[in-house]
C-alpha cells in the first residue's frame, strides 16, 4: 500500500514539476523531425506518438516532420533499383523519384497520421506538394543530384489552419517543383525541411531526433555530451573537429531555425524512450540545445 502511495506522490511530483514548462509552451509551436531509431523501433515509436499527442494535449502547437531513408532503401531493393550516390549523396533520378514519393508520401506518412489517430490524437499527413507550401528548385551544382531540390519558400497558411483546429500536421519532405521543374515532385532533406517550417512558422524551438545523445565533444566518449551551445560557436567546433561528419548537417539546420527566428533548437537521443518529453518537460533535458545568445 506505501508503494503504491509513494508511487503516486511521485507521479503528481512529475505533472508539477512539468507545469510551468507546460505553461510557457502552451499555444508556442514546436516543430520536431522525426527520424533514425525511434521510427524503427516499436516501442521507440510508440512513444514518440504518446509525446507527440500529449503536447497537442496541453496546447503545444506540435508540427510533426519525418524522414524514410530505410523504408525507401527497403522498397528500392524490392523493386531490383540500385542505389546511386555522388558524394555519399543518394542520386534521385525519376523512377527512385517516384519510389520516394510512394514511400513517404504514401506508407509511412499515413501510418504515423494512423497511429497518432488510433493513439487518441488527431492528425492529417501532407507533403509540400499540397497547396504547394514547400515550394523547391532543383539543385544546381558540381554534383548533379537529379531530383533534389531545395527549398525557395514556405507557405505556412495551411499549416496554421490546420493547428488552429488542434489537429497534428504530419509532413513528409517532398516538395512541388519550379522552374524548370515545375509541378514535378522534388526530395527534400527532412532536416532542412523541419528547420525552414519552423523558422517559416515562428516555431518556438525545432527539435531533431537522431541516434546520438547530441554533440559530443569526443565522439568516441557518451559521456563528453556538450548541453548548450551558442548559435555563434558552432563553426568553431567544426573547425576544432568537435562537430564533423553527420552532426554537421544537424548543426547546419539547427543555424538555419535560429537564422530564421527560432528560438532554440535540440539535438536529441531518438534512442531514449520519451526523450521529447524529457527534453521539453524536465530541467535537465537530454542532448544538446543551441541557443541564439547566451542562456
Amino acid at each position: 500500500m506505501s508503494d503504491v502511495s509513494i508511487s503516486n506522490k511521485d507521479r503528481a511530483n512529475t505533472l508539477i514539476h512539468a507545469l510551468p514548462y507546460i505553461q510557457n509552451f502552451q499555444n508556442k509551436t514546436i516543430v520536431v523531425k522525426y527520424g533514425g531509431n525511434a521510427m524503427l523501433n516499436d516501442e521507440l515509436k510508440k512513444a514518440v506518438i504518446e509525446d507527440i499527442i500529449l503536447m497537442s494535449c496541453v496546447g503545444i502547437r506540435t508540427v510533426l516532420v519525418h524522414g524514410g531513408g530505410p523504408e525507401i532503401e527497403a522498397m528500392l531493393k524490392k523493386t531490383g533499383k540500385e542505389s546511386r550516390f555522388v558524394n555519399g549523396l543518394r542520386y534521385t533520378d525519376e523512377e527512385t523519384m517516384d519510389i520516394v514519393q510512394m514511400v513517404l508520401c504514401g506508407k509511412v506518412n499515413k501510418d504515423i497520421t494512423a497511429l497518432l489517430q488510433k493513439n487518441g490524437g488527431r492528425a492529417i499527413g501532407l507533403c509540400g506538394i499540397d497547396t504547394g507550401f514547400l515550394k523547391a528548385r532543383r539543385i544546381k551544382g558540381d554534383s548533379d543530384l537529379g531530383l533534389v531540390g531545395e527549398i525557395k519558400s514556405v507557405d505556412v497558411s495551411l499549416l496554421n489552419t490546420i493547428l488552429n483546429e488542434g489537429i497534428i500536421p504530419v509532413i513528409s519532405s517532398v516538395a512541388y517543383g519550379t522552374g524548370d521543374d515545375e509541378g514535378k515532385p522534388l526530395n527534400i532533406n527532412a532536416d532542412i525541411a523541419a528547420a525552414k517550417i519552423a523558422a517559416a512558422i515562428g516555431a518556438e524551438k525545432l527539435v531533431l531526433m537522431t541516434d546520438v545523445r547530441g554533440i559530443l565533444r569526443d565522439v568516441n566518449d557518451e559521456t563528453s555530451l556538450i548541453k548548450t551551445v551558442e548559435r555563434r560557436n558552432l563553426d568553431s567546433l567544426k573547425n576544432e573537429g568537435i562537430i564533423s561528419k553527420g552532426m554537421i548537417p544537424k548543426t547546419d539546420c539547427c543555424a538555419i531555425a535560429l537564422d530564421g527566428g527560432v528560438t532554440k533548437a535540440h539535438i536529441i537521443d531518438g534512442r531514449l524512450s520519451h526523450a521529447i518529453l524529457i527534453e521539453l518537460f524536465t530541467d535537465e533535458g537530454i542532448g544538446t540545445e543551441i541557443l541564439t545568445s547566451d542562456p
